[in-house]
């Protein structure tokens, strides 16, 4: 990201008060693309934080968790064979492993899960597990489809997170590539190749006006000939942001480079001609497009990872406070988990408990929710 300075604004001339048309967007891009430049530099301040509390903090969490899961499913097993327990009690008990193995199967492919989902659901593991690989992996090929307009194929990996992002991200350089790639397309009119001919010659002058800005400041910043060593050190490294500037085509960190180092200054900016303006408002229109695009990629992925509606806006803060809320709520079922299997080293109180509980009429949306929602696996 580009360091923080005033927005390049353009101010009428005192005996006008007006601006031009052509001022008047140069004013309005600039400030959006500024907006859009915070935007992002929030997010990639905030992705970092998120990953590492996740992978710190808030993955360990559920880690526990699903360990005191398997810990609640094996007491409830060892009263399964308890003679004592009557034959509608069995039916409780086995119904709730059922439950929770189906959660742990995304979870923890582990022997000691495997043989208890076996034992006591309807369908073999490898079966189950495949089921809800080939149902997960679909899901994710319509969410890639409709966020992204990208085909993972059939050759989706969605064995880990890591993978799974490797095989997102490697789609979508393919699309980028393929979008970039000349289409083949009918003969075109002699009025369609003329409007292709303005619009090539207009985007070449764009990019002769930004090429203009970047040598006047390689003139005066190239540090090979500056014989003094401070002074060379210090054009180094404008010419280090001169070079990153130009090369993300970044017309306005070039322009307030200039007014840093007082190559131009602000009457300058405001005097401008309009058949100048022209082409660099050609420049912040493709910019601002590709931070907008940018943005919209990170928010989507974002929303992924959270289980975000895929409605609204989203903001750094809205992620790291639905990871904070999330920890949270890990915190108190592990505090209610815990309390349940303490329960459960009293056989009296078990049985209590047990005769209480009463199977759910209709669980299969319930465990829909929970197996896609609850736990989604995929973080980036």
């Amino acid at each position: 990201m580009t360091q923080a300075n005033k927005i390049i604004h353009i101010a009428p001339k005192a005996q006008d008060k007006t601006l031009s048309a052509a001022q008047k967007l140069f004013n309005s891009l600039s400030k959006k693309i500024d907006l859009q430049k915070k935007a992002l530099l929030a997010w990639k301040e905030a992705l970092p934080v998120y990953r590492q509390k996740s992978e710190q903090e808030f993955n360990p969490l559920v880690d526990r968790f699903y360990q005191h899961q398997l810990e609640w499913a094996q007491h409830l097993d060892q009263y399964y064979d308890d003679p004592s327990i009557k034959t509608a009690d069995k039916a409780k008990i086995k119904h709730l492993i059922a439950e929770v193995c189906e959660q742990l199967i995304g979870a923890m492919n582990t022997d000691a899960v495997k043989a208890l989902f076996n034992k006591y659901s309807d369908e073999d593991y490898d079966t189950a597990t495949g089921e809800v690989d080939a149902a997960l992996g679909e899901m994710m090929k319509n969410m890639a489809k409709n966020m992204f307009n990208i085909d993972l194929g059939d050759d989706i990996d969605i064995s880990s997170p890591e993978n799974f992002q490797a095989h997102l991200h490697e789609k979508m350089r393919e699309h980028q590539e393929t979008q970039a790639r000349p289409k083949i397309e009918r003969k075109k009119t002699k009025t369609q190749l003329a409007k292709e001919a303005r619009q090539q010659e207009e985007e070449a002058l764009a990019s002769k006006s930004v090429q203009e800005v970047y040598r006047k400041l390689v003139a005066v910043l190239h540090p090979d000939r500056e014989p003094d060593a401070q002074e060379r050190q210090r054009k180094t490294e404008l010419m280090q942001r001169v070079n990153i500037a130009y090369g993300k085509k970044d017309l306005l960190q070039l322009l307030e480079l200039q007014l840093e180092i007082e190559q131009i200054d602000a009457t300058q900016i405001n005097q401008m001609a309009d058949s100048r303006l022209k082409y660099f408002n050609k420049i912040l229109k493709d910019q601002l497009s590709e931070l907008v695009q940018e943005i919209y990629q990170i928010e989507e992925v974002s929303r992924l990872q959270c289980n975000m509606p895929f409605y609204g806006k989203i903001s750094p803060a809205q992620l790291l406070l639905k990871l904070a809320n999330d920890m949270r709520d890990v915190q108190k079922d592990i505090k209610a988990i815990k309390k349940e299997l303490a329960l459960f080293e009293q056989p009296d109180a078990f049985k209590a408990w047990l005769k209480k509980y009463k199977i759910p009429k209709n669980t299969y949306q319930n465990n829909y929710d929970d197996l896609f929602m609850d736990d989604f696996p995929f973080n980036f």
